[in-house]
């Protein structure tokens, strides 16, 4: 997943200014306890950041991939 695959999803799955707010503000344990925008800039991979965000968050499998149901990205490792 690009960071650009990221952004998308965020604005589909969550609306563009919530989840641009989830991005800067929510605080993700799994990933260290660090915001999303933060773990990004320390190098997490974005596939990652989106699966801790969304499992944070309780979004269904079924809503996580936005509007193209063919886009989806692998399991964290």
């Amino acid at each position: 997943m690009r960071y650009s695959d990221f952004s998308q999803l965020v604005d589909e799955v969550f609306g563009r200014a919530f989840g641009r707010t989830l991005v800067r503000e929510q605080v993700l344990p799994r990933l260290g306890d660090r915001t999303p925008d933060e773990a990004l800039a320390a190098g997490v991979e974005p596939r990652d950041v989106w699966h801790a965000l969304c499992d944070a968050l309780d979004v269904p499998e079924d809503r996580r991939w936005g509007s193209d149901r063919n886009r989806q990205a692998p399991p964290p490792r």
